[in-house]
């Protein structure tokens, strides 16, 4: 059965997002509304979910003996540049290799202050103050070079594969608000999936961020009802969910099919963290 590789730190998932860093992403998700301030624009937004995407994938391997090597994880940013927004430490590789995440636990770029409501024991919440590691900022410029990104990914990919080649195969997380300006994105992603380890072919699941007040579509199966031909290109550009994830879906209050695919489009920031839940679930870690 395909995609039910064992995950230890022997065996090791790895995780490569690919965040859209284009000027358009200056501007706030579709239908925020203005409290007082100005409504966070989507770079702000998403750098914090993945801030905290990073400091979750953390907290799901640190054991009583530390942070255990279950994952290894690589961020890269594309708008005016296409590069890796975290990096490992010249001793452990090159700009193309992923990172362990005991490194990544260990080398934020920052420690903020930051506050959070915490239930109180009588059935209310209390504000706390907690420190949230930054591992990059946000950036918004310049146009959305999406080929360059997947194909980067597919380099780096490519070395982890060679490292893990009977491993679980490595999940891509591309989140775009706009049509890539250098070419067309399903051929790049259809090279990335072309490669493999023993347990599967390479995973690329695609997010495409509001910019109107809509409703998301979620996991869908079929291109019918898409609303453009952009939402089907990135409806072809994404992988099956495998069984494993699926499930992981049903959980999260998912209704999906056997053909349903890591894609959503429209997504709002509620939606944006519910389907990176989903797809940072590869399997059951050992």
């Amino acid at each position: 059965m395909p995609y039910s590789a064992e995950i230890s730190r022997s065996s090791p998932a790895a995780f490569l997002f690919l965040l859209d860093q284009s000027a358009s992403m200056q501007e706030p998700f579709g239908g925020a509304e203005e409290k007082g301030d100005a409504a966070p624009s989507k770079a702000r937004v998403l750098a914090d979910v993945m801030n905290r995407l990073l400091q979750n994938l953390v907290l799901r391997c640190a054991k009583e003996d530390g942070v255990r090597d279950y994952f290894y994880v690589g961020v890269v940013g594309y708008g005016a540049r296409v590069q890796p927004l975290v990096r490992p430490t010249e001793a452990l590789g090159t700009a193309l290799d992923l990172i362990p995440i005991s490194h990544l636990a260990e080398h934020p770029l920052r420690l903020e202050e930051r506050r959070k409501q915490v239930p109180d024991g009588a059935g209310g919440l209390v504000e706390q103050r907690v420190r949230f590691p930054v591992w990059f900022d946000p950036e918004a410029r310049n146009g959305t070079p999406m080929c360059q990104a997947l194909d980067l990914a597919t380099q780096m990919v490519r070395r982890w594969i060679d490292l893990h080649p009977h491993g679980f195969p490595p999940i891509v997380l591309n989140i775009t608000d706009g049509e890539a300006t250098d070419g067309d994105p399903l051929r790049y992603a259809r090279t990335l999936c072309s490669f493999g380890t023993d347990d599967g072919e390479v995973l690329l699941f695609n997010v495409h961020l509001s910019s109107v007040e809509a409703m998301p579509v979620e996991l869908p199966d079929r291109m019918n009802g898409l609303p453009d031909a952009y939402a089907e290109q990135l409806f072809q550009m994404s992988s099956v969910l495998p069984f494993s994830m699926r499930a992981a879906a049903e959980q999260e209050g998912y209704a999906v099919s056997m053909d349903a695919r890591g894609f959503v489009f429209n997504a709002d920031p509620v939606a944006l963290v519910r389907f990176l839940e989903v797809g940072t679930r590869p399997s059951t870690l050992r």
